[in-house]
């Protein structure tokens, strides 16, 4: 099992929690990831103290930055494959494909 900081509620450097993470299976249109890189800025701080919504809500995996390795890919995904190395902003959103540059949209 994998881990990952976690915030679970809004507030300061206190709510950040280090726990056991279940990533899960990749679904349509997503991407596994083992991440080796992850960058984290001042939006992160923002999504955690409550100040800005994250994205997807909470808990919250903080690290909007990443690069990694793919490990699996979920249905539909035909333009990254196990085993790419891939970088990404938008970490809250699934991969997916688009005519845009941000790897988050390949």
């Amino acid at each position: 099992m994998a881990k990952a900081i976690r915030v679970h509620e809004h507030g300061g450097p206190e709510v950040l929690r280090y726990e056991d993470h279940d990533a899960g299976k990749p679904g349509k249109g997503q991407a596994l990831i083992r991440h080796t890189a992850i960058g984290l800025n001042f939006l992160d701080t923002y999504f955690r103290s409550g100040l800005y919504p994250a994205p997807a809500g909470l808990p919250l995996i903080p690290g909007n930055e990443a690069a990694g390795e793919v490990l699996e890919v979920g249905e539909g995904v035909d333009w990254v494959k196990p085993g790419d190395r891939v970088a990404y902003v938008g970490g809250s959103a699934p991969m997916r494909r688009s005519a845009s540059s941000r790897p988050t949209g390949w």
